[in-house]
């Protein structure tokens, strides 16, 4: 197992004034918030081609603080965006971009902040059949999402995949250190019946597989990726 490896992507933080038209639409439909943030990522991948946003590693993150009336989205990708297309009335400020270059070490500790979409396979009481897939269900609490998420933490010297096929991220951490807080859960017009549930981890990781660890920075943790969860966060 390597002891080091790199991570690089661009990030973005932009300052979204929430009473625009644009970002309150973005703000209370998921595919509305998708077209937001992949209108920054224009002519990088052919218009309409599948598999767009994996292909660029994009991952994206947004909270809201209604007494400020701020939006503040976080995106990442291997690729550099352009966020011209964005109505200037709707921006508080300049985005801000960051290049992030960064030689990752086993033992390095960060601090860091997740964004992940907790949910489970739950079988059926009777038994799985051959090939069956359980049915997914939320996690809704800060408990059980706190839980979701140390089930993929990585003990020094154990495989990148934990019990049940669970995919881990190359760091552990103390969970006496790690705090969550749900977040408000995503929906949509345009997709029935759709919901992503939010949920931000806080706390502090050490790094136990360099490898694993940078691959989970730059694709993400979980699952609905696309609709503004599984982004990782740290910082020494």
């Amino acid at each position: 197992m390597s002891t080091t490896t790199r991570f690089v992507a661009t990030q973005s933080v932009l300052t979204l004034d929430a009473r625009h038209p644009d970002v309150i639409r973005a703000m209370n439909d998921a595919h509305d918030m998708h077209r937001l943030v992949m209108s920054g990522h224009r002519g990088w991948v052919p218009e309409g081609e599948d598999a767009a946003r994996s292909q660029m590693g994009l991952l994206s993150a947004w909270t809201v603080n209604l007494r400020t009336q701020t939006l503040t989205l976080i995106t990442q990708a291997r690729v550099t965006p352009d966020w011209t297309p964005i109505p200037r009335a709707a921006l508080l400020e300049a985005p801000h971009l960051i290049k992030v270059d960064q030689t990752v070490r086993a033992g390095d500790t960060y601090t860091f902040r997740a964004f992940i979409n907790p949910v489970r396979a739950v079988m059926p009481t009777a038994g799985p059949k051959k090939g069956q897939r359980g049915r997914r269900m939320a996690s809704m609490s800060p408990h059980h999402a706190a839980e979701w998420f140390m089930q993929r933490l990585q003990p020094a010297g154990e495989s990148p995949i934990g019990p049940s096929g669970i995919k881990r991220i190359g760091a552990d951490a103390d969970p006496a250190r790690i705090t969550t807080t749900m977040l408000p859960p995503l929906v949509s017009t345009e997709k029935q019946g759709l919901k992503v549930v939010r949920a931000e981890v806080r706390g502090q990781l050490t790094v136990t597989d360099p490898a694993t660890f940078a691959h989970t920075l730059s694709e993400g943790l979980g699952k609905a990726r696309s609709y503004g969860v599984g982004l990782i966060l740290v910082r020494k």
